[in-house]
């Protein structure tokens, strides 16, 4: 069963919106443990303003002193210009942006209509293919939003139609302040899967401690097999609320799916130990 699964560690959603700058060197000493945990792919940082986040403004200089592994390198984008140098790194394997189907969420987050984002993404899916990388297009609000803006699980299908008529190969959907319940988790899922069994489809799942588990069972058991996390929860998007919603504690799915990466407990003891350090400003 777990063996299929892929587990997306983020730490670069953890430490986004830690307001007390991480020192690089301790940023790339985590990420060096975690590269060397054995997950699929590390989303490890953005090529965004650094005005918009300024924790990661030195996510060139990590990129520099990482080491390599099998463990293949995600980054965030969120205009062309960010596009335009994400894909000059040899090692950066996919380029994530954040697709909103709120408007309002959609203009804080990347300063762009619904509409301008779309032809972002148009843009994206061209420059990947150029420079052979992987476009992950993420569907900020996928669950709703708390600014009113019009929301139900026939919309966000409609939006992931269209960005498979793109030929977006990964589409995650992003419960980005943690409001989504189990009939929006399972209805989704189990409806967009079957109808487009080409798209890799995932689940960046917000959460709190005492509803974890459900979240999970309703993406898995409805065909979900891609799932992002982060060690101990830290995270939430900076950009959606003050009050933030973390992260999928990555040592639960680890949990869930039975150590599909084999960590072992040494190892994980050494990330909790390094992870306390690292976000002690959270």
């Amino acid at each position: 069963m777990s063996q299929r699964v892929k587990l997306i560690e983020c730490p670069r959603d953890a430490m986004q919106g830690i307001h007390e700058f991480i020192p690089t060197e301790l940023k790339i000493k985590y990420l060096n443990l975690l590269l060397n945990a054995g997950f699929d792919t590390l989303d490890m940082g953005s090529f965004v303003s650094p005005k918009a986040i300024p924790q990661l403004s030195d996510t060139k200089e990590v990129l520099a002193q990482i080491d390599s592994s099998s463990t293949k390198l995600l980054t965030i984008v969120a205009n062309t210009r960010g596009m335009d140098e994400a894909v000059k790194y040899q090692r950066i394997s996919y380029l994530g942006y954040p697709f909103s189907i709120s408007e309002t969420f959609q203009h804080r987050n990347t300063n762009a209509s619904i509409a301008e984002a779309l032809n972002q993404v148009k843009y994206l899916k061209n420059i990947c293919d150029e420079h052979g990388k992987t476009p992950v297009v993420y569907i900020s609000m996928g669950f709703g939003n708390p600014y009113g803006d019009e929301w139900n699980a026939d919309i966000a299908c409609r939006w992931v139609e269209k960005l498979t008529e793109l030929k977006i190969p990964i589409i995650s959907l992003a419960d980005t302040i943690g409001i989504a319940d189990l009939k929006s988790i399972e209805y989704l899922f189990g409806k967009l899967i079957p109808e487009f069994p080409q798209i890799e489809f995932g689940a960046h799942l917000h959460t709190l401690k005492t509803n974890w588990k459900e979240k999970i069972d309703a993406a898995y058991n409805n065909g979900c097999l891609r799932f992002d996390g982060a060690f101990k929860g830290y995270g939430g998007c900076p950009m959606a609320s003050d009050s933030l919603t973390g992260n999928m504690p990555m040592e639960y799915l680890l949990d869930y799916f039975n150590n599909p990466i084999n960590l072992s407990s040494e190892a994980l003891s050494q990330i909790f130990y390094l992870a306390d350090e690292v976000f002690q400003g959270a």
